[in-house]
């Protein structure tokens, strides 16, 4: 007999990034990933370069210097803190401690593609709750939660809505959600919001046992190539999630460049703010050229072109490709008619905007 992977491997579509390359374009803008366009901090480039000198070693399993630096940072505790190869790692570590056949992961409807593949490849189901206005809709979550329940993923802002919820409502979903589902705040693109009562999620984590947060250092922090991520938890999560781990789960480079890029708080601030002021020119120019833009928290906009016609998603998609342009279609998320589009640098911007201009006309 041939062997068969677990059932639930076979229900996953594979995740597909956001487009790198396009054939004969002399040069490209790179939009579809929501990178940092600005690199990684200089500081942190060096470190990793510096690492390279002891290539040999294993690196600590620990991670302890990374996990300081976070934790001094940040202002929390250490021993609540666990590192990861990217927060994609700690989403299916999650999955892996906590859920399998029979069980149910529930998400909102346009959350992050990983959630449900994370869930199919423990054998868990993955349940979509509906959004409300591109939002997620707690009243929609907690109706769908029920005894299977065991994990809630929710990301505050939303990937690739880019849209935020208050931290009254996500503790209203604590409150209603059933006692053995335990809440993932996957707060991934915290560092871009702006608006002042946000909280990523660490009050209700050092209030409650039932409470993660994750984050990660491939946005602003611009360490994507590096896969690392972390997050902050109960100490009885924290324990599991250890447990589940590999030995050696981040690289000495990846946790040497971490431990610069978060001391290196003039570089995260100038990235926000250059983000902030090149956000609000992208939303305000697609937005006279006729495209409606869900207001975004995060490093990225999220257009509206419609899913038919000369000017639908698809034909600008092929349009902006043809100019060396990559965006991002999400027809993967359940959203046709819509284009996401990250924010580069004032040129790239630019090049965009004219390229959209020149199309749309």
């Amino acid at each position: 007999m041939t062997p068969e992977p677990k059932p639930g491997l076979m229900r996953i579509s594979p995740y597909v990034g956001g487009k790198a390359t396009v054939a004969g374009a002399n040069r490209i803008v790179k939009l579809s990933s929501n990178e940092n366009p600005h690199g990684a901090s200089p500081r942190a480039v060096e470190a990793f370069r510096a690492a390279g000198d002891n290539l040999a070693l294993y690196p600590d399993g620990g991670a302890v210097a990374l996990t300081q630096a976070i934790a001094n940072s940040e202002n929390l505790n250490a021993d609540r803190i666990m590192v990861g190869s990217g927060s994609d790692e700690i989403l299916s570590l999650l999955c892996l401690a906590y859920a399998g056949p029979g069980d149910e992961v529930l998400h909102s409807a346009h959350g992050f593609l990983m959630y449900a593949i994370s869930a199919k490849a423990v054998g868990a189901d993955p349940i979509a709750a509906p959004e409300k206005d591109l939002h997620a809709d707690v009243d929609a979550l907690l109706e769908a939660a029920n005894e299977k329940t065991k994990l809630v993923f929710l990301a505050n802002p939303n990937n690739p809505t880019g849209t935020l919820i208050a931290d009254s409502e996500i503790r209203r979903l604590r409150e209603g959600l059933p006692p053995q589902a335990l809440l993932v705040i996957d707060a991934a693109y915290a560092e871009y919001v702006e608006q002042g009562d946000y909280d990523p999620g660490v009050a209700l984590v050092e209030e409650r046992d039932d409470v993660i947060m994750t984050r990660t250092f491939s946005k602003i922090h611009g360490l994507a190539a590096l896969r690392l991520g972390w997050c902050y938890g109960p100490p009885a999560v924290i324990d599991a999630l250890h447990r589940a781990r590999g030995p050696f789960n981040t690289s000495a480079p990846a946790q040497a460049a971490g431990t610069a890029a978060i001391e290196d708080t003039a570089f995260v601030k100038a990235t926000r703010e250059d983000n902030a002021t090149e956000r609000a020119r992208v939303t305000e120019a697609l937005t006279a050229l006729g495209l409606s833009v869900t207001p975004s928290h995060g490093n990225f906009v999220l257009a509206e072109t419609g899913e038919d016609g000369p000017h639908s998603a698809a034909k600008t998609d092929e349009y902006l490709q043809t100019r060396g342009i990559l965006i991002r279609r999400m027809d993967g998320y359940g959203l046709p008619g819509h284009l996401r589009i990250s924010i580069g640098t004032a040129e790239e911007n630019g090049l965009l905007i004219n390229a959209l201009r020149e199309f749309l006309a």
